[in-house]
């Protein structure tokens, strides 16, 4: 019996890869209305895999299978904070491929439970420093290197993670706000949403600012603003900041750079949930955090788009939950948005 795949209209897609993409954009009416800016969150976690890397993970199997790299029972490595690597899996699985996963051990227990559940070769290594061979970058690549007809996914320095948010991020906003938007906030994980969306967003109208919002303890901040590595402090968020300059990240076009403490992460993170009805991760409240900053130095009726990475559920053990914020002193206090 032969059946009928295809996509055939834009309510049908084709598989897995098929429903990435286009996520909706969400105007956060209480946050604008208290800013005086329209501030908008491109809903990333409404992505089938649950967030934004499934964009990457997508574009980076697209490439390896058109390259002729990764064929028919093939396997994917990848070192990852998680959500790569759970994109990955799920793709894997789509496609007829095996998946090795390394994840460093200090993330949240959530991710390693889906990445079993998903059926992913889960490999927890000790987190170390990415000068240390033992790193989990390092170990996949070796890992990758011993298998016949496995690729590395290489998400920090495969432009393909670049080009899938060029392709389809930039022009998806671009779509939606058009010659409304002022700026583009995002903080990086590898440098692939930033460098990707704000290049695809600059063609179209260079007068838009793409902003860069690194937690303390990633040196992309002081890149920006000094052209240094240095990386003063520590964060708990997961996935986000890096202390070198990767060749997704180079050369993209950001105009300005902000630094995010815990603190208002952490607070912007239950507002959300409270006030907007959004249930979601560190880096999506981090980014809110940034783009409420920088539109308060924008004129009035500005438009601010950023990312609402994944959703809050990866992250119940230790962001939502009260006892782990009480040890780490994070327990949310603010009134309103004083935070801000």
């Amino acid at each position: 019996m032969n059946l009928d795949t295809r996509a055939d209209s834009k309510n049908v897609a084709a598989g897995f890869g098929g429903t990435i993409g286009r996520t909706p954009h969400i105007v956060l009416p209480k946050l604008s209305a208290a800013l005086g800016r329209t501030i908008v969150g491109k809903a990333e976690f409404l992505n089938p895999g649950g967030s934004v890397k499934d964009r990457a993970a997508k574009g980076i199997v697209d490439d390896a299978e058109h390259r002729g790299a990764l064929g028919p029972g093939g396997t994917i490595v990848e070192g990852t904070a998680g959500n790569t690597g759970i994109a990955l899996a799920l793709i894997g699985n789509a496609r007829g491929y095996r998946t090795i996963i390394c994840v460093p051990d200090d993330q949240s227990p959530e991710k390693y439970e889906l990445l079993r559940t998903f059926g992913a070769d889960l490999r927890i290594v000790p987190a170390a420093p990415f000068a240390n061979p033992e790193n989990y970058y390092h170990v996949a690549q070796r890992i990758a290197a011993q298998i016949p007809g496995a690729i590395w996914a290489d998400q920090f320095n495969n432009i393909a993670n670049r080009r899938a948010h060029y392709e389809t991020t930039g022009p998806e906003i671009w779509e939606a706000l058009g010659e409304r938007l002022t700026a583009f906030v995002a903080a990086c994980g590898t440098g692939g949403t930033l460098a990707g969306a704000g290049a695809a967003l600059k063609e179209r109208d260079p007068r838009v600012r793409v902003v860069l919002c690194d937690p303390e303890g990633s040196s992309l901040f002081c890149y920006v603003e000094a052209g240094t590595l240095d990386a003063p402090g520590d964060s708990i968020t997961e996935g986000i900041g890096i202390k070198r300059i990767t060749k997704n990240f180079e050369g993209a076009p950001v105009d300005d750079a902000l630094r995010i403490d815990d603190r208002a992460m952490v607070e912007m993170a239950y507002w959300l949930l409270g006030e907007e009805g959004l249930f979601v991760g560190g880096s999506a409240a981090l980014n809110v955090v940034g783009a409420s900053r920088l539109a308060r130095t924008l004129p009035e009726g500005s438009t601010v788009v950023t990312i609402l990475c994944d959703g809050g559920e990866r992250y119940r053990s230790r962001l939502w939950n009260a006892e782990w914020l009480r040890e780490n002193d994070l327990v949310p206090s603010a009134s309103g948005l004083a935070f801000l």
